[in-house]
Order: structure tokens, then C-alpha cells, then sequence
């Protein structure tokens, strides 16, 4: 490599080592004065916790003291005591309490350790219930004459092993004045501190903004336009720093999507081009065939018995042709994205009802069914679901077959249909929802009612009846389009279960679709 390359690669990495530093000290410095700012505030927070720890520490020991003493002297106390003796109680109590204020009371005596001080102000009627109610030591911080006191009570009891209450109540009253002081002072210096750090964040904030925050909001201006449908947006790339090549993927991100975006739009026309062209070209004879098949089905009662039973058969395989057609065509959709929910509130378990009573499958069904089921879905292609799960259970499960509907919590429901048939192999569950699938033919259990009830074989069940082998796929495609989803499992009592999970409101909301058939 000759001197040349080699400081051509030098100033590659010198100009790689300025794009990553120039963010990285600005961001770095940044973060270190907000972590000041943080810190001045922890400061601030940690001087609120002394203040409250100084009026903690003062209530704990004066709770503690009063009790001590009360235990030391109470135990020399006859009662019912006389005034005397109460007086002289009170003072001996005072005596291991400093400048506190001591006050006894035995129902109507009462006595002060200091006879020249007001104490009515100050033992409120609330703290005396408290105490005469004998449950413990009470206290109560209370302003009198504009100074604040911390007042203690407790009931004395006697130490016969039942801790009766013996009516002598005792109240010690603490002047908290040097602590209000204390944490008026702390206050202050929290105040006057926390002025300059809040003028500095000011000005830290402006310069971040003009710094950094500034083409960060125009990039982030762009990306909503691009996720609004402007697939032109572009941001201008300035600079060398991290910013700018996060703009400059952006930008060539916004190229890759507009391109595939002209292609799947291209292949969007060709299929609705294609199911446009299968309508029109499919629907036409099947519907001559159609009217040719039904007279001759109300003919054939006057035909030859070969011929009523050709007729018959022309009619059923006509009519499970025009199915096929139509979920071939639903399906077409579902491929092209053509498909859109017209979702609605709707009761699932007035929904399910409608279904199996349209088709007839109320009798052959067990139901259970909450109450007040709602979600937003929609309707036309719920019952599609419940079709083709019902008539797949009916025939090749056995009977009972059930469909339970419940919201078990949260913001999902579930509709559950069980049989007790066979059940499906392993293979069979996991290739159910896939398009034209059949299980074995033995398994298909044929009734007279199925061809006119919509039944049909495993994975066979059409959308709107029997025999396309696209039904199953296209409940799949049904219950996502909710964004939902179809699960299949081994019944625990034999059988095949499938159960429908739908969320009660799709995260569009709900929206008016496009009439698709």
C-alpha cells in the first residue's frame, strides 16, 4: 500500500472518528448537565426527607419518652387518684422530660406539670377520644398561637396481665418551633439553589433544540408525511454527523418503499383486472347453466329414473360450481387486498344465533352463548366463520357438537366449535386453512341434510356452502382481516376443535367497507 492510500485510509478514519465524535460530545455533554440537573434536584428531594425525618425523629422520642416515663412512675400511683396525687404524678412525669409540658387526667381531675401554662388550646377533643378509646399512644401536631406543637397521649393501664385501661390519661405537649426553624432555613437553601439551575436548564434546553432537536423534528415531520401517503417526502441531508446519515437512510428508505410501492400498485391492477375478468367471464354461463340445471330438477319427476337422477346431479354440481366460483373470487380479493371491513358494534351471540338458524343447524347444534357479547366486526363475514366451522364440525364430527361463545377478559373474545367425531391427525391440523386441502375421503360423514344446509368435508366447506375446498381458507382470511385468528387443537374427549379469537375492536376501528360481494 503506497504513502498515498494509506493517507487517503487515515483520513477516511480521521473523517469516520469526526462523525461519530461530533453527536457523540455534543449529546455527552448534554446528558452530563441534565444528570447536574437531576443531581440539584435529588438534593432538593433529599432535603424534603431531612425535614421530615427531623419532625419524625421529634415524634418518635417524645412517643417513646412519654411512655418510659409513664411506665417508671405510673407504677407508684394509686388509684383512683386525689388531686394531690395527680399533681404530684404529673410533676415526677415532667421531671425526665425537659421544658415539656405535662398533663394528667382522671375523669374529672385534671393536672398541669407547669401551672401557668394554657393547655386547653392545645389537646384537642379529637386526640382526647383517641386516647380514651385505649388503643395505644396518640399524637397530633396542632397550631396554637401561631406556633406549631407536637401533643402526645396515652392511656395508663393497669399491669395485671390484661391491659385494662385505668381512666388516667396522660398528654406530654413538645414545642416544635426550633424545628420549624430548622426546616424553614433548609427550605431556603433549596430555594435559593435551585433559582440558577433552572435559569441553566433554560438555556441548556434552547441550545439542544437549535442543536439537535431541530432537524430531528424535521425528520420526524417527513416520516409522517411518508406514513400519511407522500412517498416523495425527503429531508435535506446536511453535515457529516450521525443526523445526517440517519437522514440519508431515510431518504433511501423512501426511495426503496416508493418503488415497491409502483409495483405492488401494478400487481394491485393486475389482480382486480383478473377477478374483474373472471366475474364477467364465469359468470355469465354459469348463470345460463344455471336456469337450464334448475328446469330440469322441477322436471325430473317426469323424466326416465336415469335421466331425473342425470338432471339431479347436473343441478347439485351446477350450483357447487357457482360456489366454487364465488370463493374463488372472495378469495381473488383476499390476494389482491381488495377486501375491506364494513365493522359494526354487533352482538356476537345474536350473530351466531342468526347463522345456524338460517341454515337450519339450530336443532343439530348445542350452544352456549354469553350474555352481551359485542364487538366491532363485521357481521356479513362473521357468519361466514360460523358456517364454515359448524358445517365442518357437523359433518365430520359426531354429535354432540357444540359452539361456545365468551369474552374471558381483557379486550378479546372467542368462539369455540367442538365435536366429538374422529378428530384430525397431525398432519391434518396443520394443513386445514390451506386452500383445496381434503382429508381422507372416509372420513366424510354425507347426510341428506348437508347438501341443503351447506355442509361440507374437511376443508372443503365454501364460504357460502359445500365443496369449493376454499371455505376453511377463507374463514382464516375472514378472522385476520378482524385481526383475529383460527386455532385448531384434539378435543380432550375426542374430536377436532376450532376457536375463533377476535379482538372486541379492531385496531382501525370501525370503517365503512367496500362492497365486495
Amino acid at each position: 500500500m503506497g504513502p498515498r492510500a494509506a493517507a487517503k485510509r487515515g483520513a477516511v478514519r480521521r473523517g469516520s472518528r469526526r462523525l461519530v465524535g461530533g453527536l457523540r460530545v455534543r449529546l455527552v455533554v448534554t446528558f452530563v448537565l441534565v444528570a447536574l440537573v437531576s443531581a440539584v434536584t435529588a438534593t432538593a428531594l433529599a432535603y424534603r426527607d431531612a425535614r421530615t425525618a427531623v419532625l419524625q425523629r421529634t415524634q418518635n422520642t417524645a412517643v417513646n419518652d412519654l411512655r418510659e416515663r409513664v411506665a417508671a412512675v405510673g407504677a407508684g400511683l394509686d388509684l383512683p387518684p386525689d388531686q394531690r396525687s395527680l399533681s404530684r404524678f404529673a410533676a415526677k412525669v415532667s421531671e425526665g422530660l425537659g421544658a415539656r409540658i405535662v398533663v394528667a387526667r382522671h375523669q374529672d381531675l385534671t393536672a398541669v406539670s407547669d401551672a401557668y401554662a394554657d393547655t386547653e388550646g392545645r389537646i384537642t377533643a379529637e386526640l382526647r377520644a383517641a386516647v380514651r378509646s385505649g388503643d395505644g399512644a396518640r399524637f397530633q401536631r396542632v397550631q396554637w398561637r401561631g406556633d406549631p406543637y407536637l401533643v402526645v397521649g396515652t392511656p395508663v393501664t393497669y399491669a395485671d396481665g390484661d391491659r385494662r385501661t385505668s381512666g388516667l390519661e396522660v398528654f406530654v405537649i413538645t414545642d416544635l418551633r426550633a424545628e420549624r426553624d430548622d426546616t424553614a432555613a433548609l427550605l431556603d437553601s433549596v430555594r435559593t439553589g435551585t433559582v440558577p439551575v433552572v435559569v441553566l436548564a433554560a438555556l441548556l434546553a434552547l441550545l439542544a433544540a437549535g442543536t439537535v432537536l431541530r432537524p430531528v423534528r424535521k425528520l420526524g415531520r417527513a416520516t409522517r408525511e411518508l406514513a400519511a401517503g407522500d412517498l416523495g417526502s425527503r429531508v435535506a441531508v446536511r453535515g457529516h454527523d450521525e443526523l445526517a446519515d440517519l437522514a440519508r437512510t431515510f431518504n433511501e428508505t423512501a426511495d426503496a418503499l416508493q418503488v415497491s410501492d409502483a409495483e405492488l400498485r401494478a400487481q394491485e391492477a393486475k389482480a382486480r383486472r383478473f377477478v374483474a375478468d373472471v366475474s364477467h367471464e364465469l359468470r355469465t354461463p354459469l348463470a345460463a347453466m344455471t336456469m337450464v340445471a334448475t328446469v330440469l330438477e322441477e322436471d325430473a319427476g317426469q323424466l326416465p329414473p336415469d335421466a331425473a337422477h342425470a338432471a339431479r346431479t347436473v343441478g347439485a354440481e351446477t350450483a357447487r360450481l357457482s360456489r366454487l366460483v364465488e370463493d374463488l373470487m372472495e378469495i381473488s380479493r383476499f390476494d389482491a387486498g381488495a377486501v375491506r371491513l364494513n365493522a359494526t358494534a354487533t352482538d356476537l351471540a345474536d350473530t351466531v344465533r342468526a347463522s345456524l338458524a338460517l341454515r337450519g343447524w339450530a336443532d343439530r347444534v348445542t350452544v352456549e352463548l354469553g350474555e352481551d357479547v359485542r364487538a366491532v366486526v363485521d357481521r356479513r363475514r362473521i357468519d361466514v366463520i360460523v358456517a364454515n366451522l359448524v358445517g365442518n364440525a357437523l359433518r365430520h364430527g359426531a354429535p354432540p357438537v357444540t359452539v361456545t361463545l365468551a369474552a374471558p377478559g381483557g379486550d378479546r373474545v372467542t368462539l369455540e366449535v367442538a365435536d366429538h367425531g374422529p378428530g384430525l391427525s397431525p398432519e391434518a391440523r396443520e394443513r386445514v386453512f390451506d386452500r383445496f386441502y381434503k382429508a381422507d375421503a372416509a372420513r366424510t360423514r354425507n347426510t341428506p341434510e348437508d347438501g341443503d344446509r351447506g355442509g361440507g368435508g374437511l376443508g372443503e366447506i365454501g364460504s357460502f356452502g359445500q365443496g369449493s375446498g376454499l371455505g376453511m381458507a377463507i374463514a382464516l382470511e375472514n378472522a385476520r382481516l378482524h385481526g383475529g385468528t383460527i386455532e385448531v387443537a384434539e378435543h380432550p374427549e375426542g374430536g377436532a376443535v376450532f376457536t375463533l379469537r377476535l379482538p372486541l375492536r379492531h385496531p382501525e376501528g370501525e370503517a365503512e367497507g367496500e362492497g365486495d360481494g
